[in-house]
């Protein structure tokens, strides 16, 4: 079964770049990782580093190929201090090329590819090193064997990361290589952070939180604008009270200078 896959650099002709395959033609990868967005979620989360690749449907092999022998196409790849611009250039992850294999790779089962994910394509990503191989099935296990598995590679061979069960909706995995547990919950992926005790969040839920964080912004821009109406109404309020009272006040010296003219007056005409 191995054999399938290049041991080594010499077993493959040298191009410059990966040929071209084909996009998938299920819906899994836009369900469950594009329409959520974990590929830009993961990316934020590890940084945005320019060492840091996280993308979907990359080919991996020894080296590029002219044929599809030796290499593997995962759902999602994770590499860390890698070259993005020879990925994307050559179209294709190399493992001569960087050095070294993808740290991680996930599988979305879909019903064409199912049995190959847990089968032909584990085993050649543990002759690849690759040191984290994840599958996933929404199903809840009907195209792989369980609805959410890991393994760890050690001493050339994978052996199962221990999955927990939260409760018969929701289980859980840890990824070393990531620090993130991987969860499968009510048939949807989740990324859950432990560091930050809050999951990555989905396209969705992050426009929700924007929504409502610009929503709470305008609510107090508009708290703000009325509180200025409502000092503004006062400062004309007191502007009003106050000419008020210095009408008042003129009223009340015009008064007492007209009564200080008649009795200036009344003396005058006493006096003569």
């Amino acid at each position: 079964m191995t054999a399938r896959y290049a041991a080594s650099a010499a077993d493959a002709p040298t191009i410059e770049r990966f040929p071209d395959f084909p996009p998938r033609d299920d819906m899994q990868n836009p369900l469950h990782l594009y329409r959520p967005g974990f590929i830009t979620a993961l990316d934020i989360h590890f940084g945005s580093s320019p060492t840091t690749f996280v993308l979907s449907e990359t080919p991996i092999g020894w080296r590029p190929s002219g044929s599809r022998a030796g290499i593997l196409i995962p759902d999602l790849m994770i590499a860390f201090d890698v070259d993005p611009d020879v990925i994307i250039s050559q179209r294709g992850y190399s493992i001569d090329e960087h050095g070294k294999p993808p740290d991680f790779v996930l599988e979305v089962a879909s019903p064409s590819t199912g049995r190959r994910d847990y089968t032909d394509k584990r085993a050649g990503y543990a002759d690849f090193g690759v040191p984290e191989h994840w599958l996933f099935d929404s199903s809840g296990g009907q195209y792989h064997l369980s609805p959410l598995s890991g393994d760890s590679l050690a001493d050339g061979a994978y052996r199962a990361i221990p999955i927990e069960r939260v409760d018969e909706n929701r289980l859980r995995g840890r990824s070393e290589v990531l620090g993130l547990d991987l969860c499968w919950e009510y048939g949807s992926l989740r990324w859950w952070d432990p560091v930050s005790e809050s999951y990555l969040p989905t396209h969705r839920e992050d426009n929700v939180g924007r929504v409502a964080e610009r929503q709470g912004r305008i609510a107090a821009e508009r708290g703000r604008i009325a509180a200025e109406r409502g000092r503004i109404a006062a400062e004309r309020g007191r502007i009003a009270a106050e000419r008020g009272r210095v009408a008042e006040r003129q009223r009340r010296m015009e008064a007492e200078a007209e009564v200080e003219r008649l009795r200036e007056q009344l003396r005058r005409m006493q006096q003569g």
